[in-house]
């Protein structure tokens, strides 16, 4: 898989440049609060600051992380309202869609499947978290015979996944009450939505509230170790204010959800895409080992350290497995 075909570069930028636009029209303003390390409340030290959002990193656990952070409803508004977060809705999923359903979304629900039967949750009520544009739902649906439930905040997405015939929770996470859920054992599934949000531990705990012992939460985000965030650092189009947020690693979200009380089952990171990324951006790449090896490597050479990177746990895709005990 190559990051051109479920992220057009033309598209992706004009995405970014929207929401370069957006921060100063929805934050520009807003009241920040300082906090500490999202992961183990450790004090953070200034990495850099990117489209007027200063970023930290943690000494005791790597994470790196926004702060001071603007207010929570400034990012209600900005995901509700924006021209970006609606690009995003419209154009970008539109465009992307027939590649992303493909390349993206069909392996991972055989990856999600597979999960699910490993921890005996083959049959539980999936509960699609920031459910987008239906994908997801739609191929768990056609494929493999159950029907997420999806929870999807934004307007414009909500109305994408009703056209598809999916239950929609038109709700924040934080929002949601147990009536709204199915009854049942659940399986709880979030992708790429951990690093967007404002209070992870207060999603985790909310979550923990809806949960029952021995449902599943299964969910992917970005990890601020991998291999191409490190070596592109503040050049990363991963590091894109206001979206991402939270930068957690393979230690420091074990740490946490064992911190807020959970079984923390598997932290993989089953990624693709880091030696293609780095690629793309070869002149923005700061560390000499890997501007030298992605100038002269061959793509057999190449794919060889991916696999190595993702099975090693440096890639900065995540995939944690975890439980209510």
């Amino acid at each position: 898989m190559k990051e051109e075909e479920i992220r057009p570069k033309d598209v992706f930028d004009e995405y970014l440049r929207l929401a370069r636009e957006d921060t100063g029209t929805y934050f520009r303003n807003a009241r920040r609060e300082t906090g500490n390390c999202p992961a183990c409340e450790g004090e953070g030290m200034p990495a850099f600051t990117k489209n007027g959002f200063s970023y930290q990193t943690c000494p005791r656990c790597q994470t790196l992380f926004v702060n001071p952070r603007p207010v929570a409803d400034a990012f209600s508004k900005y995901y509700t309202e924006s021209p970006s977060s609606k690009f995003w809705a419209t154009t970008f999923y539109k465009e992307t869609a027939d590649a992303r359903l493909e390349k993206l979304w069909k392996p991972k629900a055989r990856l999600i499947r597979e999960t699910l039967d490993r921890y005996g949750a083959g049959r539980y009520t999936i509960v699609d978290i920031g459910g987008g544009y239906g994908l997801f739902a739609e191929v768990m649906r056609d494929f493999h015979g159950q029907t997420p439930v999806v929870i999807e905040p934004g307007p414009l997405l909500a109305a994408a996944c009703r056209d598809k015939s999916l239950q929609v929770i038109q709700k924040f996470l934080e929002d949601v009450e147990a009536a709204d859920l199915p009854a049942g054992p659940k399986a709880f599934l979030s992708f790429e939505l951990f690093e967007h949000l404002h209070d992870p531990a207060r999603f985790l705990r909310q979550l923990q509230g809806l949960m029952a012992p021995g449902d599943l939460f299964v969910f992917t985000t970005l990890s601020g170790t991998g291999v191409d965030i490190q070596a592109l650092w503040e050049d990363s189009k991963s590091v894109s204010p206001p979206h991402h947020l939270n930068f957690f690693n393979p230690r420091s979200v074990a740490g946490l959800l064992v911190r807020l009380g959970f079984e923390c089952l598997q932290v993989t990171t089953p990624g693709k895409l880091d030696m293609d990324i780095l690629a793309n951006n070869q002149s923005l790449i700061k560390d000499r080992f890997w501007k030298t090896f992605v100038a002269v490597a061959s793509d057999d050479e190449k794919a060889e350290w991916q696999q190595l990177i993702a099975l090693s746990g440096w890639s900065s895709h995540m995939m944690t497995v975890c439980r209510k005990p």
